[in-house]
């Protein structure tokens, strides 16, 4: 299931080419397409391969996974390295939409999403769907947004969060994570605790590939 790579950036060679084999192909099939972007330090090199390359990005719509309810300059927000990392160069013309701002319906129109990115946390959490956080009991119902309240994740702020219902309504998800530790997670996820990223493991909905490096660095 684990595709492994040598180092960070073969990893983001890989994940940035698989994220424009599906915008390319939603773009050619409809004239448009959605991509559901991540937070964190998984996402930086494949955000700066995407940036450069070209495509017709004036059609592509880019929402996140998750968002910390911060300032937008402060440090911990998802949009924030969006800005400085994925909409520069010619993916500078993606239309971007704050999940902040989504009402549901909005959200619906980018569905099926043509490419989820997820990372995921050492506790199994992905997007901000954190284990013992109250979002969990929204996270498997029918809503396609649940917050959860300060206290909960690194840094501990309020939050906004896709959840399954939204998550699974892609037609490719990668999910990508580095180091040994996440890696026993996801080995052990399928039969060992009900962690969130059992969810995403164990469906068969949504075509799955989970890239894995040693770190995240080149």
């Amino acid at each position: 299931m684990v595709e492994t790579f040598e180092n960070g950036e073969a990893l983001a060679d890989a994940v940035a080419s698989a994220i424009l084999e599906r915008l390319s192909a939603g773009l050619a099939a409809r004239g448009h397409a959605s991509l559901v972007a991540t937070g964190g330090r998984s996402p930086g090199g494949v955000y700066d391969r995407l940036a450069r390359t070209p495509l017709d990005w004036a059609h592509v719509a880019v929402t996140l996974s998750d968002e910390r309810q911060v300032d937008a300059d402060s440090p911990n927000s998802n949009a924030r390295g969006l800005r400085e990392r994925l909409f520069v160069g010619e993916a500078a013309a993606a239309r971007f939409l704050p999940l902040t701002d989504y009402a549901e319906p909005a959200l619906r129109q980018l569905m099926p999403f043509d490419a989820v990115m997820l990372g995921m946390g050492e506790d199994g959490h992905v997007a901000s769907l954190i284990p013992g956080s109250p979002v969990m009991a929204q996270a498997n119902g029918p809503a396609l947004v649940a917050e959860s309240p300060q206290g909960f994740g690194a840094p501990p702020v309020p939050r906004i969060s896709l959840t399954f219902a939204a998550l699974l309504q892609s037609r490719a998800i990668f999910l990508l994570i580095a180091g040994e530790a996440k890696r026993q997670v996801i080995e052990g996820a399928a039969t060992g605790p009900d962690l969130p990223v059992r969810t995403v493991l164990n469906q068969d909905r949504v075509p799955l590939r989970v890239f894995w490096a040693p770190s995240f660095e080149g």
